[in-house]
């Protein structure tokens, strides 16, 4: 049977893609950020996940805002980049597991999820810098992906309750899958940060920690808030922290944090990365 074997949180943002392009990471400023994922490199490299289910959200690559699903999931066989005005250069094509998508589509259609699903999907910077993240050089040839989509550009969004339902049933769908893969669940974005407005620039780092921990601890302390908590506390772009909350509910069983660090400011956002290994 396929099994979850952990949760790793990154962000995306797109200036992490462009110091990769240029080779920056051991420069003064990225340094740090980029020594903060060696320890998600080793754990990768000895445990040999098949699967990488990706929570993020898309920028307008694929869904403008005048075209927004709540949830949209990847049913195809391969996802592509393209260039989408932020100077980082595409990265190859990922492998998808069309099999494992639609076993999991069915799964959360049963459950009452309202999804969309995706035969053909390009992905953006909030799933392709993750992919950089874990598999410097683009060695990720080995791996398959499925795509989980969801909107935090365009109001209404769904709640923080609704996205942790949405990754536990995820987590259930994969453990009812009747072959032996390794499945990662990555939760992207964040943390606290906002973009435009009065408080461009805010960070929160009290309440960036707050979630760090509470999100292994109790998790029901962040599923109570609402998004306009998400924005008050964390920011216009703050909301982010629901794909974290889709990949916490995918981790179902006794869980231990093998790595955390927190680093700001990485292009005026508090980055927050987690690796949690997810014992059954």
């Amino acid at each position: 049977m396929a099994k979850v074997i952990g949760g790793i949180t990154t962000s995306h943002i797109p200036l992490i893609g462009k110091a990769i392009d240029q080779g920056l990471q051991q420069t003064p400023y990225w340094k740090t950020f980029f020594d903060a994922y060696l320890p998600i490199h080793e754990w990768l490299e000895a445990e040999k996940p098949d699967v990488a289910i990706i929570f993020y959200n898309d920028h307008g690559l694929e869904f403008f805002i005048d075209k927004k699903p709540t949830f949209a999931i990847g049913a195809a066989s391969q996802y592509h980049n393209a260039d989408e005005g932020w100077g980082i250069k595409p990265i190859p094509p990922i492998h998808g597991d069309q099999e494992l998508s639609w076993h999991i589509c069915n799964e959360l259609v049963e459950k009452e999820f309202d999804i969309t699903i995706c035969q053909e999907m390009r992905v953006d910077h909030g799933l392709t810098v993750p992919m950089q993240l874990m598999w410097p050089g683009n060695q990720y040839d080995h791996m398959k992906v499925i795509p989980v989509c969801i909107n935090v550009e365009q109001h209404p969004m769904p709640s923080p309750k609704r996205c942790f339902d949405l990754g536990k049933a995820i987590g259930e769908a994969v453990e009812l899958y009747d072959k032996d893969l390794k499945v990662v669940i990555l939760g992207t974005g964040g943390l606290s940060h906002q973009l435009d407005g009065e408080r461009a620039g805010f960070i929160n780092k009290k309440f960036d920690l707050y979630c760090m921990d509470k999100i292994i601890s109790e998790p029901e302390a962040l599923t109570s808030l609402t998004i306009r908590d998400l924005v008050e506390e964390a920011g216009a772009q703050g909301p982010e922290l629901i794909m974290w909350l889709g990949m916490r509910g995918a981790l179902r069983g006794k869980l231990n944090v093998l790595h955390s660090n927190y680093h700001i400011p990485i292009s005026n956002t508090g980055a927050g990365t987690m690796l949690i290994e997810n014992k059954s």
